[in-house]
């Protein structure tokens, strides 16, 4: 079997991509073939046998029609736009074989398009051409409902799997260092972007350090913020506390999780975010904005509330307790997505 897979591509690291080269790790593994085409700009382009960087919509277009494969899977995420709502006809229409289509936007049910999803829309229309639609929580399989895509073609698959660190991966000494040197180590993963509120968190590291004055938070990502954020950082007489790492390969991202004390998600805009299911897993707490969608045992805080994650930061910093690491990964939501390609 030859799947074409369509979506970001890192770097930067982000959800969707690790969703998707989990389900190319798994078909490797099986036997079978994957390609990737890059829906995104890769800020670091290497090159690698099936995978391909197009530097147009045109371009991704010819690749489409191009390739011969036996399933066509697209990943979109975020803000559906018109323009992705463009690439999902194109591959609707151009893909080659079987049609899947994963939505990853946890934010889509409650954004204006998604409450206004109706069967007799366009809408509707392109995603009916799907032969299979994963949807990444329950709340997005209803919206598909209301767009008339019939039950037996929608199916809810988390687009996380759980992993271990690998023993054999070394975290770069700047990273361990870091780590090793504050308590409570707190760590956020995620896109320098706007609706991450990264500025609150450099702010409300202040309120920290009064109580806590050991205190360090590690911020992993990349975006259009970085240079704001540094300037920021700067700023503060606490700047030796605060870490821009940038972007951190997924492998060592996961000893960050499993080493960090506390993971910090404060977002505007956000869905079932995969960092966050990969902390619990491992045992480290996790304190998020409350979306409606977090998992069970993640501490919430109401959205840009510097008082409400100062005050969580400082009861789990009190209350720290050994971790135990997993046994073992867990890969049953990728082993899913691969059984569907062949139903």
């Amino acid at each position: 079997m030859h799947v074409l897979q369509l979506g970001p591509y890192p770097p930067p690291e982000g959800g969707i991509n690790r969703n998707i080269l989990a389900i190319r790790e798994e078909l490797l593994r099986a036997g079978h073939r994957c390609s990737i085409i890059a829906t995104s700009r890769s800020t670091k382009i290497t090159p690698e046998p099936d995978v391909y960087h197009p530097s147009s919509p045109a371009g991704l277009l010819r690749l489409l029609r191009s390739i011969d494969s036996d399933v066509v899977h697209l990943h979109i995420g975020g803000d559906i736009t018109n323009r992705v709502m463009g690439l999902v006809l194109g591959c609707a229409l151009f893909g080659r074989g079987k049609k899947v289509l994963s939505v990853h936007s946890g934010g889509y049910p409650t954004s204006k398009k998604g409450l206004s999803a109706r069967r007799n829309s366009i809408r509707g229309s392109i995603f009916r051409r799907f032969d299979k639609i994963i949807a990444v929580n329950p709340n997005i399989a209803e919206v598909f409902d209301r767009y008339g895509v019939e039950p037996d073609r929608v199916r809810v698959v988390y687009p996380y799997v759980h992993r271990i660190p690998d023993s054999s991966v070394e975290v770069p000494n700047a990273l361990r260092t870091f780590v090793d040197a504050h308590h409570p180590s707190l760590l956020t993963v995620g896109l320098l972007e706007p609706e991450y509120d990264l500025f609150m968190q450099i702010d409300a590291m202040e309120k920290v350090l009064a109580d806590f004055p050991n205190a360090g938070l590690m911020i992993v990502g990349s975006g259009s913020l970085e240079n704001d954020l540094r300037i920021a950082i700067a700023s503060k007489p606490y700047k030796d506390r605060i870490l821009l790492a940038g972007d951190v390969e997924h492998r060592v991202t996961l000893h960050l999780l499993n080493d960090a004390d506390i993971l910090l998600r404060t977002t505007l805009f956000d869905g079932d975010a995969i960092s966050v299911r990969e902390a619990l897993f491992l045992g480290t707490p996790v304190i998020a904005t409350d979306n409606g969608m977090r998992p069970d045992g993640v501490h919430l805080i109401p959205m840009h509330d510097a008082a409400a994650i100062v005050d969580e930061i400082k009861k789990l910093a009190k209350h720290t307790t050994m971790k135990s690491t997993p046994a073992k990964d867990d890969m049953k939501n990728v082993e899913e997505v691969i059984k569907l390609y062949g139903s």
